[in-house]
């Protein structure tokens, strides 16, 4: 059966080079981003991989120029954008299949030659699920149990690098001060529209602090408008063109809705306790022995299933 997915705007903010290298420099090793010359960046994406994997996935894959030991080269960055609600433990397994699909799409295009040897790929997984994720990060790792001493070599391996957004505390996040690091912040604060007002906020203040505020403006609002459909959100976003223009109208629409959700909440505990009480009565009435479970049920309010239930000593 084919995955679910849905389009989250990630696809798009990883079309401009800058946001690649605030995830590479803000969420990698420091050692990778070192190496690496940003000014070099080249997209990549498109479609190389063979329906092995029918479901639908967003990728994206860029080019940088590393130089290590007095070498330069060119290594290849194929980023996954896993926004499952489900962790897929074959993860280890589709990357080793779709970075084979890419050496192939390089050979057949004539962007790289045996002869001379292949270019390296980092394969970079960005994970936004609210469960922790579990798949193993190693093809190696999978095999169990582990292989006798004589066999390991011929085993395959292939590792990839794990970026989990709700790993990351807000503090560390604003420590970060990047429009990325922002989106991680608005990710992270779920469907609680108080704490996503907040992040929004933030997430403003970084725009505005930036010298291409104007492209970087629309780029994130694009983004926000998918992210505010996926929540569900009562906003008009019709009218919602620009984070930094239109922040009040946005900042009166989410207010509403935390409104909205405190009375929902309240209106939960109200009847939470009324139910209790319904049953504290029924329980009082039942220890006295007098009365039957349907006229307990009819002085108490609650369903007369629910009185034999009690009766039974059955909590619910």
């Amino acid at each position: 059966m084919a995955r679910q997915s849905h389009d989250t705007g990630y696809k798009e903010v990883f079309s401009y080079p800058e946001f690649v290298q605030q995830l590479i420099e803000g969420f990698m090793p420091p050692e990778i981003a070192q190496i690496m010359d940003f000014r070099t960046l080249k997209n990549h994406s498109g479609n190389y991989i063979t329906p092995l994997f029918k479901e639908k996935f967003e990728d994206v894959v860029w080019s940088v120029e590393v130089t290590w030991e007095g070498m330069r080269q060119r290594v290849y960055l194929y980023i996954l954008l896993e926004f499952q609600s489900k962790v897929d433990l074959a993860m280890p397994i589709r990357l080793m299949h779709y970075v084979a699909c890419f050496y192939d799409h390089l050979l057949k295009k004539k962007e790289a030659r045996l002869k001379e040897g292949l270019p390296p790929v980092l394969p970079i997984v960005l994970y936004n699920g609210s469960r922790p994720w579990t798949a193993k990060t190693d093809m190696y790792d999978l095999l169990q149990p582990e292989p006798p001493a004589f066999l390991r070599v011929y085993q395959p391996h292939l590792r990839y690098y794990l970026v989990e957004e709700r790993r990351y505390t807000d503090a560390e996040l604003s420590l970060k001060s990047t429009p990325l690091s922002g989106m991680f912040g608005i990710e992270n604060a779920g469907d609680s529209w108080e704490s996503l007002q907040g992040a929004v906020d933030r997430i403003v203040a970084v725009i505005q602090a930036n010298p291409d505020k104007e492209r970087i403006d629309r780029v994130i609002t694009r983004w926000i408008k998918r992210h505010l459909i996926r929540l569900g959100a009562e906003v008009d976003l019709e009218r919602l063109n620009s984070l930094i223009e239109d922040k009040d109208m946005l900042a009166e629409n989410l207010e509403n809705l935390v409104k909205k959700e405190r009375l929902q909440g309240e209106q939960i505990g109200i009847q939470k306790g009324r139910m209790e009480t319904m049953r504290e009565t029924a329980r009082k009435l039942i220890a006295m022995n007098i009365l039957t479970d349907a006229q307990i049920a009819q002085a108490s309010g609650l369903p007369e299933e629910e009185v034999k239930a009690l009766h039974s000593g059955i909590k619910h």
